[in-house]
């Protein structure tokens, strides 16, 4: 079956709509699919560079109707174009970003941020909260649980045994205990747990200094690292492959993908945004759909972006 993948536009006065139409013109993305833009009529009627209340309802729509389409099985998995944060909460979306939505959307509670680019790959324990909020999240149960959907998304990828490393959560990985006991007393644990769950389809070492662990990575030693959380991934990730980054939902019964930039309001409409990592998320979001059909097919049971 071709894999059904739709894809939205964002905020239509963001650079959504250019990068999605440049991408979809590019020869670099995936021939034999069913693409579906959501969100396309009207976006023409909204300045670039100039959002206001309109374009964020027109992204929340176009949102809700990927979302329903993905639910009903019209879809395999959708590409999502960026919105703002801020105008989408001035209009009542109780969301802290799209991951959230689309879970909430499909009543999941097991889900995950994942990012992926050039060599790192990324999941975030804890994402969207306040750094200051992170230490009372961060918990054995959910290193565990998170640390399950990055290594069953790099299995999806065609890995048989994927390697991963768990970054500590103080600096220099806490020193022995020196300088904090997260890493003895939750993160060592839970490592443990996830060399138990697994055997031989998972490879898992840590808890590693953070400051090393991205490095390490790029050279090819680990492909994934778990990450406590939110800017510990996405600061090197983004230093590493900024124009090639892409948001993964982990957990989903389907396939969403986005590229992992913003709406950049500031150049829309100039004719210069890059397209390059929306093509990565459409090219991901075909492959992780091609994996889920194939692992359904070996494996004999239903295996995606889940648990």
């Amino acid at each position: 079956m071709k894999p059904r993948i739709g894809l939205t536009f964002g905020d239509p006065a963001g650079i959504g709509p250019e990068v999605i139409t440049s991408a979809l013109r590019s020869s670099l993305i995936p021939q034999e699919v069913e693409y579906t833009v959501i969100g396309a009529d009207g976006a023409e009627s909204f300045l670039p560079g100039k959002p206001n209340r309109d374009s964020a309802l027109h992204a929340l729509a176009a949102l809700e109707q990927a979302a329903e389409l993905c639910r009903s099985g019209d879809l395999d998995g959708v590409v999502t174009g960026p919105i703002s944060k801020k105008a989408m909460h001035e209009i009542g979306f109780d969301f802290p970003g799209q991951t959230e939505f689309f879970a909430s959307w499909a009543g999941v509670e097991n889900y995950a941020m994942c990012l992926t680019g050039g060599k790192i790959t990324v999941a975030l324990v804890t994402a969207h909260v306040p750094l200051r909020e992170v230490r009372s999240l961060l918990t054995e149960e959910e290193i565990v649980r998170v640390g399950v959907l990055l290594t069953n998304f790099q299995r999806l990828r065609g890995m048989k045994c994927p390697r991963i490393a768990v970054a500590g959560y103080n600096p220099h990985a806490g020193e022995g205990g020196d300088l904090g006991r997260e890493e003895i007393e939750i993160i060592a644990p839970a490592i443990e747990v996830l060399k138990n769950r697994f055997g031989a389809l998972g490879e898992f070492s840590g808890p590693h200094s953070p400051d090393t662990v991205f490095c390490r990575s790029v050279e090819g030693e680990f492909d994934g690292v778990l990450c406590m959380y939110h800017d510990q991934g996405l600061i090197p990730l983004k230093l590493h492959a900024f124009d090639q980054g892409v948001n993964v939902t982990l957990g989903l019964p389907f396939v969403r993908t986005s590229p992992d930039h913003g709406t950049a309001y500031e150049i829309a409409g100039k004719g210069i945004a890059r397209p390059d990592s929306t093509i990565q998320a459409i090219t991901l979001a075909v492959d992780l759909v091609s994996g889920s059909q194939r692992l359904k097919s070996t494996e004999g049971t239903e295996f995606s972006c889940l648990s």
